[in-house]
């Protein structure tokens, strides 16, 4: 095999790092959405239903933009109450493209709600799998590909797993919940860089844990005040913290600003546009070395609710 170009060397190496953790990558996004606090079926399949609508969301997020080869995400959620609210049914599609990497995933969700007199509590489920593939044949023009493992791609086309989770809320003012998505560690081929030679390696999706809460306050008729908080765990990691304050002005935008410890300090607008249609953006801004060739990164978000019963008042929801 000859040697690489010298002036493509450093880009490289850069973009088979990003591929060789894009199966724990793909874990993280799941989590690592900013506005989680508005899209919580992406982290706990015990969300669902609890906007007490049918609630369909997609999302956007483009990750450290103006990096060559830089996490892209989008995904689409739908979840809803049935059987007389004791039932809640969801439904999540992603598709996560790292570098020539890519991965898609589908998931249902089953949620029991046990109601009291103000709150609720939820226990969840969900079921589904993921696709993994990588392209690696279209960096032809640095290898020489005379190598025969090389010339194959990286094709895993379903990897099983389940998740759970619990979430608790009172009135629309108080939430708390815990949830481990992926419950099942995943092996996933991908690639490994030494000197000139490019091959194989097994790397492994680790579950992960998260601890979720916030709270609403009045502050007076025209404003409301949100804080909360994200705890991720992952094993042989730090613990993750994401510190969140939104501000509600008259029920019909929110702004806030969030930090994820030791990453990024993040912005977040939230705008009702009409009773059913919310229009959601954040935007990350680094604080690691990334920050050296990046301009951050950007989420949209677009969530619609559709009333069941138009004879009843439903109460609103902030989280």
């Amino acid at each position: 095999m000859r040697k690489l170009k010298s002036n493509i060397i450093p880009r490289l190496v850069i973009l088979l790092c990003i591929m060789m953790t894009g199966a724990s990558t793909y874990a993280q996004q799941q989590g690592m959405f900013t506005q989680y606090m508005f899209n919580g079926l992406a982290i706990n399949p015990a969300y669902a239903g609890s906007h007490e609508t049918l609630s369909l969301t997609a999302l956007t997020r483009y990750q450290w933009v103006g990096f060559d080869g830089a996490p892209n995400t989008q995904s689409f959620s739908a979840h809803a109450p049935f059987k007389k609210d004791r039932i809640a049914l969801g439904l999540q599609l992603y598709n996560d493209n790292i570098g020539v990497s890519q991965t898609f995933s589908t998931f249902v969700s089953a949620a029991y709600r046990i109601n009291f007199e103000k709150s609720t509590l939820s226990l969840g489920l969900q079921l589904g799998f993921s696709s993994f593939k990588s392209d690696v044949t279209s960096l032809n023009p640095v290898y020489d590909f005379n190598d025969v493992a090389l010339s194959q791609n990286v094709n895993e086309p379903f990897k099983p797993n389940m998740g759970s989770g619990a979430y608790y809320y009172y009135s629309d003012r108080f939430y708390v919940g815990f949830s481990m998505p992926m419950m099942f560690n995943q092996t996933i081929n991908s690639f490994d860089i030494d000197d000139s030679n490019l091959s194989y390696k097994s790397g492994q999706a680790k579950r992960h844990m998260f601890l979720t809460g916030g709270y609403v306050f009045d502050l007076n008729t025209h404003f409301k005040l949100k804080p909360s908080v994200l705890l991720k765990y992952v094993a042989g990691a730090p613990v993750s913290v994401d510190i969140n304050t939104n501000l509600l002005i008259d029920e019909v935008l929110w702004v806030g600003v969030s930090y994820r410890n030791g990453e990024s300090v993040d912005f977040l607008l939230e705008l009702q546009i009409t009773s059913g249609l919310r229009f959601g953006y954040a935007y990350d801004y680094i604080l690691n070395d990334i920050n050296n060739v990046s301009n951050g990164s950007h989420e949209l978000m677009l969530n619609y609710r559709i009333e069941f019963k138009k004879d009843n008042i439903t109460s609103p929801r902030y989280f």
